[in-house]
C-alpha cells in the first residue's frame, strides 16, 4: 500500500530537489553538451552571374559592367572600379582615340624626295625614301613607289646617296619587353613600316638539309632581303634565338624543330633598312641601280618626287579591330598624340591617351603603357572601359560580329548582335563592345578576366604557348558568352 504524503509536503520536497537541482547547476556549470548550439547560418544563394563564374574556374579576377547607352545607367557590374589588364580590347579606346584626334579620313603618306633636280633622268643629289608611319604599306604598295619613281618622275639613276628617313614617329625595336624575341606580333615600329614589320621564313626539306629564304613576301612581290638572316643550328633548346648585330637581324633555329616543310612569320628589329633593301630590289627591277640605304634621324631640305598613300583611317582602324594587329595600333595611337604635340616613347603616348580619355569620358585610374594592350603595365576598370565605348556608339559598326551559340540555338536570343573587340594574353582574356536588339534597348559592355599572378610567373621565353593558357582562355571565352546570354535575355 503506497503512502501518499501530505500535499504541502509534496511541495516541500519538489520545491526542494528544484533548488537542489540549481544549486548543483550553478556549482557544477553548464557543460559543452548542455549549451545551446547556435543554428548554422543560411548560405547566401549565388546570383547568376556568380554562378556562371564559378562554374567557369578561372581563378584570378573576373569584372564585368553593362551600362544602358541611352541613360548611362549601369545595370549590372562585378568589381567594376578594379583595374584589370586589357590586353587587345585596348585597341577599341586606340580606334576612338585616332579618329577623334586624326579624323575619318586620315592618310599615311610615303614619299620619295629628292635633294636636287632631275637632269636627263638622273637625280643630282640624294634619293630620300620618308616614312610617314604608315602601319600598312607592304611590298606591293613599296613596288607602286618604285614604278612612280621611274614612270612619273622620270628618274633612272642617282648621283648621291640613298637615304631613310623613320622620324615622323618615334622608333622603337619592340613593343613589349616582356615578350619573346620571336612572337611576329611583338615587331619593331617608327615612321617607316613594312608588312607590319615582319619578315616571312620559309623552309624546304631537300636531301636531307634545308633550303630557306627571308623574304618581304607580298601578293605580287617577294624579293628576299638581308636585313634579316637565318642559321640553322644542331641544338635542344632554344628553338629560335636572336642576335642583334646593328644593322641586321640574325637569327638561328633548332634542327630538329623544322620538320620537312614549313613557314612562319618573324618579327623585323630594323624597319627603315628593311624598307631601303626591299625598295632597291623594286628599283633595280625598274632599271634603277641604287647604293645601300642609309638611315637618317634629320629630313634635309628637299623637293617631293612621288609618293604613294594608306587608305583612310576608317578602313584601317576596321582591319586593326578585326585582326588586332598590334603594330597598326601603335602607329595609330602614336600619330594621334603628335597632334597634341611631340611624344618621345609608347608610354608617353598611351599616358597621353590616357588623359584625354579622363577629360572627354571622366575615366579615373586608367593606366596606358601602349596602344594595342601588348604590354604587361595596361590596366583599366570595366566601368570605365563600358564607359568610353557607351559614349561613343559609332564605333560600333567596326567591330566583329559575336557569335553567341555555345551548345545548342536559343530561340530567345534572335535577333540579339553583338559586336566587339576581344583580347587574348596568357591568363588574360577580355571582350568589350555592344549588344543591341534587347527589345529596343542597347548595351555597352565590358568583361575583363585575368589572373595575373598566374601570367607573371611565366618566363618570358615560355610565353608563346605556356602550359594551361589555352583552355584558361577557352573557359573565359565561354564565360564571356555566358554572361553576354544572360544580359540579352534579362536586361532587355
Amino acid at each position: 500500500m503506497t503512502r501518499m504524503l501530505p500535499l504541502t509536503h509534496r511541495r516541500t520536497f519538489l520545491t526542494g530537489a528544484l533548488a537542489s537541482a540549481g544549486t548543483m547547476a550553478l556549482g557544477d556549470g553548464l557543460s559543452a553538451d548542455h549549451r545551446p548550439r547556435p543554428r548554422p547560418a543560411k548560405p547566401v544563394p549565388l546570383s547568376p552571374t556568380d554562378r556562371l563564374i564559378k562554374t567557369a574556374k578561372l581563378g584570378g579576377a573576373v569584372g564585368f559592367a553593362v551600362m544602358d547607352m541611352d541613360t548611362g545607367e549601369m545595370l549590372d557590374s562585378r568589381l567594376p572600379g578594379e583595374a584589370l589588364p586589357p590586353a587587345s580590347t585596348l585597341k577599341a579606346v586606340t580606334a576612338l582615340y585616332a579618329l577623334d584626334r586624326l579624323g575619318p579620313d586620315h592618310r599615311f603618306g610615303t614619299r620619295l624626295l629628292g635633294t636636287g633636280p632631275v637632269v636627263n633622268g638622273r637625280l643630282e643629289g640624294d634619293l630620300i625614301l620618308a616614312g610617314g608611319g604608315d602601319p600598312t604599306l607592304d611590298t606591293d604598295r613599296m613596288a607602286d613607289l618604285a614604278r612612280a619613281l621611274r614612270e612619273e618622275a622620270e628618274v633612272e639613276s642617282i648621283a648621291g646617296r640613298f637615304l631613310l628617313w623613320s622620324g615622323a614617329l618615334p622608333t622603337g625595336k619592340r613593343i613589349g619587353s616582356d615578350q619573346p624575341d620571336h612572337v611576329a606580333y611583338n615587331p619593331s615600329f617608327g615612321g617607316l613600316n613594312l608588312n607590319f614589320n615582319r619578315v616571312h621564313f620559309q623552309w624546304e626539306k631537300s636531301q636531307g638539309d634545308y633550303d630557306i629564304t627571308m623574304h618581304a613576301r607580298g601578293r605580287n612581290f617577294s624579293p628576299a632581303t638581308q636585313v634579316a638572316q637565318m642559321a640553322i643550328i644542331d641544338r635542344k633548346s632554344p628553338v629560335f634565338a636572336y642576335r642583334d648585330y646593328g644593322r641586321r637581324d640574325q637569327w638561328s633555329v633548332a634542327k630538329w624543330a623544322l620538320g620537312k616543310d614549313g613557314a612562319r612569320w618573324l618579327p623585323v628589329r630594323y624597319p627603315a633598312l628593311y624598307c631601303g633593301d626591299v625598295f632597291r630590289t623594286l628599283a633595280r627591277s625598274k632599271g634603277i641601280r641604287l647604293p645601300a640605304g642609309e638611315a637618317i634621324s634629320a629630313l634635309p631640305e628637299a623637293q617631293p618626287l612621288v609618293q604613294v598613300e594608306s587608305d583612310a583611317l576608317v578602313p584601317i582602324a576596321r582591319g586593326m579591330l578585326k585582326y588586332s594587329t598590334n603594330l597598326t595600333a601603335e602607329t595609330l595611337g602614336l600619330a594621334a598624340s603628335q597632334k597634341l604635340g611631340a611624344v618621345d616613347d609608347l608610354p608617353a603616348s598611351g599616358a597621353r591617351m590616357g588623359s584625354w580619355a579622363m577629360a572627354n569620358f571622366g575615366v579615373t585610374g586608367a593606366r596606358f603603357r601602349d596602344h594595342s594592350g601588348l604590354g604587361y603595365g595596361s590596366a583599366i576598370s570595366a566601368r570605365d572601359m563600358a564607359r568610353i565605348l557607351g559614349a561613343r556608339g559609332e564605333l560600333a559598326p567596326l567591330l566583329k560580329r559575336v557569335n553567341l551559340s555555345i551548345d545548342k540555338a536559343r530561340p530567345d536570343l534572335k535577333g540579339v548582335e553583338v559586336r566587339a573587340k576581344t583580347g587574348t594574353l596568357n591568363f588574360v582574356s577580355s571582350l568589350a563592345g555592344y549588344v543591341s536588339g534587347t527589345r529596343g534597348r542597347s548595351l555597352a559592355f565590358a568583361i575583363l578576366t585575368a589572373d595575373t599572378a598566374r601570367r607573371d610567373a611565366i618566363p618570358p621565353a615560355e610565353r608563346e604557348r605556356p602550359p594551361g593558357a589555352k583552355s584558361w582562355s577557352r573557359r573565359s571565352r565561354r564565360l564571356q558568352k555566358e554572361l553576354l546570354r544572360h544580359w540579352a535575355t534579362r536586361l532587355g
